[in-house]
């Protein structure tokens, strides 16, 4: 089935207008997740990204569907309760984007094989029926089995037990045509420029095209801010005099071949000099090594690694694996910035909670940050709740504990390298055979089509080079020197899709190899 995304009949809705029952500020996952359940609950509902769907937090995960560890050893029982059965509802719900991922703790000391097996035994009881399988205990032998790269002087044996994966940007595609499926207009590339207001309530927004610089005064009975790591500039259009409400920390990932780890199964590393866990996970064919927890003071759309972070992730990565990685083996670096709440007196912001916050104004204006990936269908229900009551509208039961989400299709068969647009994989196919070279390779590099490029414009709402090769595929993040050398192609094919001219493919192809650049060592 084809995606119901239209960006330019999004436009022209917004051109009768009429009013909307919700309108969502973000397209990150915790606004894709509200516009999918208020559209879901059959009320008009409006989506308005001001750059690209998940251009932030949100396409820079640690593409985990978790409950949590480390919140587990902080005493947060309320937030790995719920985020572990979230976690089952979501591989569920959208099995073609998520899939169960095996974890082994390599212990070198013979009292972590107790320690750390009873806090995931606790693991496993949280997460009741909706668990992924049960956690064991390993002998020396068996850890060497599973990671044959893992450093194995001294290891006294391990504890395997489960998690989830996910593509976090193919999540927010899916998501996104969820939403569209149900009946909700989503835009991206429309930036909220103001509050509309009927005496002291919020009463809708005004907007800005990126792309043609209109602009539009949108009317609603309830608006929701999810801008994540911008949601204060959201609230001070509503009140100036408003403080930050946020502690931001960004984390930073390494990307490296998969032959660091050589096998199906990824590594936890428990407790790192800063108090973190460490991943070592086998992702899309690489080995990601994430994260860290570094506070910042600026909120940014292209955040930067720092040169301590990256030294962190190679040195801890090092103490583990048999063969240590080098600078020349990073691939790419990716960095995403965490909008976590403002907490008096958190010993930095390892130590903040990651629960989320819902706030509504004076003014109606429903606000939720923090969070993370796993709780976003939780988030939104709560968010459209708040909204409904805000706005006056009728209530409607929440539907998507249990909603397929677009494209829903069981994992099995035969490996398939467009399984992860699960049902919409023959209309993928069929494009791909459109014309010649479109089912060639992107790049020896990296595992996609050419043709998936048309593919994202017709049917994902792709608008730039960067969007393509960022999110609606993950080649930035494979491998960013391949996807820079990807990019005429790519660029060449949006040329023709979006009626674009030789001076707009030299400038996208120029700015996306600047990004490039800058993610990799």
């Amino acid at each position: 089935m084809s995606t119901g995304l239209d960006r330019a009949g999004g436009l022209a809705r917004l051109d009768e207008g009429s009013e909307w029952d919700i309108v969502i500020i973000g397209g990150g996952a915790t606004g894709l997740g509200t516009a999918l359940d208020a559209a879901a609950r059959g009320y008009r509902t409006l989506l308005l990204e001001g750059h690209d769907f998940a251009k932030g937090t949100s396409s820079r995960a640690t593409k985990l569907v978790h409950g949590g560890v480390r919140y587990l050893a902080q005493g947060n029982i309320h937030l790995v309760r719920h985020a572990l059965h979230e976690r089952g509802r979501l591989l569920a719900n959208a099995p073609q984007v998520t899939r169960r991922q095996g974890f082994v703790v390599p212990c070198y000391r013979w009292w972590d094989l107790a320690f750390y097996g009873i806090g995931l035994f606790a693991y496993d009881l949280l997460a009741g029926k909706l668990g992924l399988g049960r956690s064991r205990l390993l002998s020396r032998a068996e850890v060497l089995k599973r990671l044959p790269t893992v450093r194995d002087e001294n290891l006294r044996g391990g504890i395997l037990y489960y998690d989830g994966q996910f593509d976090d940007s193919r999540l927010a595609a899916t998501i996104a045509a969820s939403a569209a499926d149900h009946g909700a207009t989503l835009l991206n590339y429309v930036r909220v420029t103001g509050l509309l207001k009927q005496g002291d309530k919020v009463a809708g927004v005004t907007a800005r095209d990126m792309e043609t610089g209109t602009d539009y005064r949108i009317k609603a009975k309830a608006v929701v801010n999810a801008a994540g790591i911008f949601m204060d500039e959201i609230r001070r259009m509503d009140r100036p005099d408003l403080d930050t409400g946020l502690s931001l920390s960004q984390g930073v990932h390494l990307v490296l071949d998969a032959s660091f780890l050589s096998g199906d199964d990824a590594i936890l590393i428990p407790k790192t000099a800063d108090g973190r866990v460490l991943f070592v996970l086998p992702w899309l064919g690489r080995t990601v090594v994430g994260t860290t927890d570094t506070p910042i003071q600026t909120a940014s759309l292209e955040p930067h690694a720092l040169e301590s972070e990256i030294e962190f992730l190679l040195s801890h990565a090092a103490h583990y694996l048999k063969r240590p990685p080098a600078r020349f083996d990073v691939l790419s670096v990716f960095t995403g910035i965490r909008p976590l709440v403002r907490v008096k007196g958190a010993s930095g912001t390892s130590a903040v909670p990651r629960d989320h916050v819902l706030m509504v104004a004076d003014s109606g204006l429903v606000t939720i940050t923090g969070g993370k990936w796993t709780t976003y269908r939780e988030m939104a229900e709560q968010t459209v709740d708040a909204a409904a009551r805000a706005g006056g509208l009728a209530p409607v039961p929440c539907p998507t504990a249990g909603l397929h989400l677009h494209g829903w299709k069981e994992r099995g068969g035969p490996a398939d390298p467009l399984s992860a647009y699960g049902a919409d994989a023959p209309l993928v196919r069929a494009v791909l055979a459109e014309k010649p070279g479109w089912d060639a390779p992107m790049h020896p590099n990296l595992p996609y089509f050419l043709g998936e490029a048309a593919y994202a414009v017709r049917h994902l709402m792709a608008r730039t080079v960067e969007d393509v090769l960022s999110r609606r595929t993950r080649s930035l993040l494979l491998d960013a020197r391949a996807a820079a050398e990807a990019a005429p192609a790519v660029a060449a094919i949006l040329a023709a899709e979006l009626g674009r001219d030789e001076a707009w493919v030299a400038a996208q192809v120029a700015e996306f190899r600047a990004l490039a650049a800058a993610s990799v060592l």
